[in-house]
């Protein structure tokens, strides 16, 4: 699995103009091929007049009927009786985290998790909440018998173990439905609540072919809480969703209040959530060609080796003597945005990234890698 965050999409007519430039050098047209994130999207026209034209209440007082309208929707797409706008993926885990658990409590999660890893220990400095991490397998799922494993006895010298938290795409790889299965009847069977960030919940949905409205429906039922986000490959500018029983959720309110996360006229923002739940679902499949395609092109260039997700991320490993860092900034200067962390690059698909775009991206990792290994 890739040591990386996971980081925790509208047709080619919605996308950036900025995206749809020549082929000619930054330099010459300003033109970028962002892949450091599906975070970076913006907002096209359609997605903006729906924004525009919302009707708006305060949501803190329950009645901005957009909100209400996307929280209703998300409820019954994924089959739960309730859920709860938010501003952000690691607002919404949190809130869960902290419904599920209280001080002295332990929840378990992937050592690689986002909301573990890269959400600033959020549960342990604002909810006395001890995380208990694991290790990930090759594919990012943790060895069920690990998560038996960390269950603590009722014995006052240790947390109480409370809630199994899981996380699909995880490193941007699709979690089995087989293995959702059994590491919730393990956590059930030990007495465990289970919570699931859904950050990219529909790019799984889309990676397990069929309805991926249905598929999400499937991967969410084996939860008690899930967390989506529309700011990443749905496109979205703000905004995730937490969906759970209606006692939990009127819990998570009263935390999403304690966090300062009551907004008012956020109908606006739902109003793009929606939008991307009609348009931005079955295009999340181009994000995962696209994907491929990079893969594909970048397969037998000497000095990276090129794990591909099957979703919509890819990530490159260099070789030694390669500086991961030194070709991030060279394809930068170039017109290629990416992450580097050491040893390694990911490069992210999403809606405003075309073919072209993906076939330039090769053509420049492919030349910018041979020129630094020359050096």
């Amino acid at each position: 699995m890739p040591t990386t965050d996971p980081a925790r999409t509208s047709d080619v007519a919605d996308a950036s103009p900025a995206v749809r430039a020549s082929d000619a050098s930054p330099e010459e047209s300003g033109h970028l091929v962002d892949l450091r994130s599906d975070t970076v999207t913006r907002p096209g026209d359609a997605m903006r007049r729906a924004m525009a034209e919302a009707e708006v209440g305060d949501d803190v007082f329950g009645d901005d009927p957009t909100v209400n309208a996307l929280q209703e929707r998300i409820a019954g797409l994924l089959g739960f009786e309730s859920a709860m706008f938010v501003s952000s993926g690691t607002q919404s885990n949190l809130c869960a985290l902290l419904t599920h658990c209280g001080r002295g409590d332990e929840y378990i999660a992937g050592q690689m998790a986002h909301m573990y890893r890269w959400e600033g220990g959020g549960a342990a400095v604002l909810g006395g909440i001890q995380p208990q991490p694991l290790a990930h397998r090759a594919d990012g799922t943790m060895d069920p018998l690990d998560i038996a494993a960390a269950v603590k006895p009722d014995d006052p010298h240790f947390a109480r173990t409370r809630l199994l938290c899981l996380e699909n795409t995880i490193g941007g790889r699709a979690v089995s439905m087989d293995y959702l299965k059994t590491a919730t009847r393990i956590a059930r069977d030990h007495g465990l609540a289970t919570h699931l960030d859904g950050a990219r919940l529909f790019n799984a949905a889309v990676a397990a072919g069929g309805d991926p409205y249905g598929q999400a429906r499937r991967i969410a039922g084996h939860f008690d809480s899930v967390s989506v986000c529309f700011s990443k490959g749905l496109g979205a500018p703000v905004g995730s969703v937490l969906v759970g029983s209606a006692e939990f959720v009127a819990g998570a309110r009263r935390w999403r209040k304690v966090l300062g996360g009551g907004m008012r006229q956020a109908g606006v923002l739902a109003a793009a959530a929606l939008y991307a739940l009609d348009h931005h679902v079955t295009r999340l499949a181009d994000d995962h060609a696209h994907a491929a395609l990079f893969a594909e092109g970048l397969r037998d260039v000497e000095g990276l080796t090129v794990e591909p997700s099957g979703t919509n991320m890819v990530f490159a490993r260099s070789a030694p003597g390669i500086e991961a860092d030194e070709v991030r900034d060279r394809l930068a200067r170039r017109g290629v945005l990416c992450a580097g962390y050491p040893g390694l690059l990911r490069f992210v698909f999403h809606l405003d990234v075309t073919r072209a775009d993906t076939e330039r991206a090769v053509r420049i990792v492919r030349e910018t890698v041979a020129e630094t290994a020359k050096r």
